[in-house]
């Protein structure tokens, strides 16, 4: 029994949601609110030690840490790859992953901008600290996308399940995206994969 415990608009839940819809895995999804706290009650603190979200349980053991989470589906469900591997091809998928994953979505995530507001930031000044970093790590990314019609070449990878999410964010917060049409098109295309378009949070936003 595999069970995922995420929040529909979290963009490391996106990135996994979309890893399981492409390698066809049956799971079970529990909503796990972070705008109402829920991540830090002590139920999800048991299976997610950082009380965050995604966590992947797989017969009774958790996995948490999207791109942790995805490695383990890889090498649990080998087709698509998602992480290359030849060892060059491999560390160029993570540089370009890392650059979402390490450098724009922590300083971004929810608990950073309410401390921010914490400490006196209004809404407005925070969203433009938002804006920042996905600028500085889109303006990165335009460089390292080649010429192919996904960031990984010829078929999705792990920067890929990273991209999307980040370009939901971006949109999201009125992030100009015109210095990336690299990106743009990118995300574009893997838009229009049924794996990438099932796992789209508007799918499993709450009914209003």
């Amino acid at each position: 029994m595999i069970r995922l415990y995420d929040y529909w608009r979290s963009s490391a839940s996106y990135r996994v949601r979309i890893a399981l819809a492409m390698k066809d895995v049956a799971y079970e999804r529990h909503d796990i609110n972070l705008l109402a706290g829920e991540q830090s009650g002590d139920a999800n603190r048991a299976r997610n030690a950082q009380g965050f979200v995604p966590t992947l349980e797989v017969d009774g053991q958790s996995i948490g840490q999207s791109l942790a989470i995805i490695d383990y589906l890889d090498s649990a469900f080998p087709e698509p790859p998602l992480i290359p591997r030849d060892p060059i091809a491999r560390a160029q998928t993570l540089q370009r992953a890392l650059v979402i994953a390490a450098d724009i979505h922590p300083v971004n995530n929810l608990r950073i901008l309410k401390r921010l507001g914490t400490m006196g930031i209004d809404q407005a000044a925070r969203d433009d600290w938002y804006r920042h970093w996905i600028g500085e790590g889109f303006a990165a990314l335009e460089a390292m996308a080649g010429n192919g019609p996904y960031l990984g070449g010829d078929a999705p990878d792990l920067s890929d399940l990273c991209l999307v999410p980040q370009m939901y964010n971006a949109r999201r917060l009125e992030t100009p995206l015109d210095a990336y049409p690299r990106l743009v098109a990118i995300d574009a295309a893997l838009m229009a994969l049924p794996a990438f378009a099932a796992a789209h949070p508007d799918n499993f936003s709450p009914p209003s």
